[in-house]
């Protein structure tokens, strides 16, 4: 139960005692947790008995599971109950360009040239590569990594739906690779799917956070960081940070062959200039 929720829906059909405790939960719920019944009593200026009637109204069976909620309602993190940490409205462009920029640099640093290295070794042996994804940002990236080496060459496919993926990694063997992108490496079906997929043998490549369950599956790790700020109104800054490492990854194939790949894009571009037109430096595709 989301008692926070039911707190609120309920707030214009409480009485005078139940709203002063309905307030006082809302704007200290850290407190309104840990304390003691006689703290929350005093604190709320009401009785006992108020309180009990206030926990069956919200749902609650009695004061233990009130709460229980609440502690568990505490424990989604302060950045997501802080309503004093939103910044001035002229910051916000300054804000963002700022996270973007600081997660660039943090990636950069923290990346690993042998790691990438062992990921171009084990892309060039696959026969069929495939990109999963579930999500926001990491569903739009594994189809980022299918347009990022089609153009190279590499056969490669991208899925975001669960079965699909499921029953594309029950086909593989020791001859495919999987590059899972996962901003979290936590999402249980992404780890399932990973599972199969090593039990036939794949090779799997995860963009993902270290030390999480995905990431100790796979065979390379280019990992992300997870740091996010406080900010909580703007759309996470890490989604930079897998774009670089699935910029480094095509760059560093595209340079494991250059004459070729020179060739591949030439091509490109030819047969894109003579469908759209367009200046010499146009995004090839993009």
């Amino acid at each position: 139960m989301d008692i926070l929720y039911q707190i609120r829906v309920r707030q214009d059909t409480f009485s005078a005692a139940e709203a002063r405790i309905a307030r006082l939960m809302l704007s200290d719920i850290a407190f309104a947790a840990n304390a003691s019944l006689d703290e929350l009593a005093l604190r709320a200026e009401v009785s006992s008995a108020t309180l009990s009637r206030f926990a069956r109204s919200v749902g609650c069976r009695d004061l233990r599971d009130l709460r229980l909620q609440l502690a568990q309602a505490s424990g989604v993190g302060k950045r997501f109950l802080d309503t004093g940490s939103m910044p001035e409205q002229s910051a916000f462009f300054r804000q963002i360009l700022s996270d973007i920029e600081s997660t660039l640099h943090e990636h950069l640093a923290g990346f690993n040239g042998v790691h990438f290295a062992d990921a171009v070794r084990l892309l060039g042996e696959a026969k069929m590569i495939h990109a999963f994804g579930m999500g926001g940002s990491s569903s739009v990236y594994s189809d980022e990594l299918q347009v990022r080496l089609v153009r190279l060459g590499y056969p490669v496919a991208s899925c975001r739906d669960v079965v699909m993926m499921r029953i594309t990694a029950a086909t593989l063997g020791p001859e495919h690779a999987v590059i899972v992108c996962s901003l979290t490496g936590l999402t249980p079906e992404l780890i399932d799917v990973v599972r199969l997929a090593h039990n036939y043998g794949a090779k799997v490549i995860a963009i993902t956070r270290p030390d999480t369950p995905l990431a100790q599956l796979a065979d390379v790790v280019l990992a992300l960081q997870g740091v996010e700020t406080s900010f909580i109104y703007k759309p996470t800054a890490a989604r930079y940070g897998m774009m670089l490492a699935i910029d480094v990854l095509s760059t560093e194939l595209a340079l494991s062959m250059p004459e070729a790949n020179q060739e591949r894009l030439r091509r490109i571009k030819l047969a894109l200039d003579d469908y759209r037109g367009g200046d010499d430096c146009l995004p090839l595709g993009d």
